[in-house]
């Protein structure tokens, strides 16, 4: 089953819409409930003062992905490193994607850009188990600065996989800077679907992109994540190309539920 990581600084007041609770109905779902600590608080400290708390505030937004319609699981995390907690628990769950949260009504068009070095098949795939039988359209966008055939053709491979799938789609490639580009042609959609760019998350999740994206979108972004096996390739040197950052030590504490 496709699952989604939900990630929400739990002791912030972050909060998830209805929408995307919606949204995420048709595949499971793991929340997971952070509070980063300054570096001198021990998080065993923190788990003592917060915990009860923090554990109300998860159950409930738990509660909801589950009453939507999938698998609902919860972490609750207090970390040192908010970066290195969530790759792990993406890692250790098996997540297909990472929700960058953002509110929205009831989800009625997606817009899903193959920017960048991404696989197309893996975001059709993705965007196919979550729509469902749904009646949501979906925009396949493309921008860059010249005209490429490569592009036309992964747009077409991808819409026609879509429509075999029984979903409406369209396809949009324009010439401009892809980022601005996608900006643009955010208006009109509910929520965007994008791939990872490699070689991690990092530059979109954690970076200034995934706050100008989820800013100036307004709506939730769903980032699919990469094929482990894919991004462990060797050189021709023989060097590994590592894509788990979350394999060092991370000094967190952790305590998981499911709710059924």
């Amino acid at each position: 089953m496709t699952r989604v990581l939900v990630s929400l600084a739990i002791l912030e007041g972050d909060t998830v819409s209805p929408g995307l609770i919606d949204l995420l109905g048709t595949v499971d779902v793991t929340v997971l409930g952070y509070h980063v600590l300054p570096e001198q608080t021990p998080p065993d400290q923190a788990r003592l003062q917060y915990e009860d708390r923090a554990n109300e505030a998860l159950d409930d937004v738990t509660e909801e992905f589950a009453t939507a319609g999938g698998a609902a699981e919860r972490r609750l995390v207090f970390t040192h490193d908010r970066e290195k907690s969530i790759q792990r628990v993406a890692e250790e769950t098996g997540a297909d994607a990472f929700a960058v949260t953002g509110a929205t009504g009831p989800v009625e068009r997606l817009l899903v850009p193959v920017i960048g070095d991404v696989a197309v098949d893996r975001i059709t795939a993705f965007v196919t188990e979550l729509v469902g039988d749904r009646d949501i359209e979906v925009t396949l966008f493309f921008a860059s600065d010249d005209e490429g055939e490569t592009e036309q053709t992964a747009l077409d491979d991808g819409a026609a996989a879509l429509r075999e799938a029984g979903i409406a789609v369209e396809t949009e490639h324009v010439t401009g800077a892809p980022f601005d580009s996608l900006v643009d042609a955010a208006p009109g959609h509910d929520a965007v679907v994008m791939g990872e760019a490699a070689p991690s998350l990092r530059s979109f999740l954690f970076g200034d992109e995934a706050e100008r994206v989820a800013s100036e979108t307004v709506g939730p972004v769903l980032v699919v994540r990469r094929n482990e096996e894919e991004d462990e390739e060797e050189d021709e040197e023989g060097e590994a190309v590592a894509s788990d950052p979350a394999a060092e030590s991370d000094p967190d504490t952790e305590s998981d539920s499911t709710a059924e």
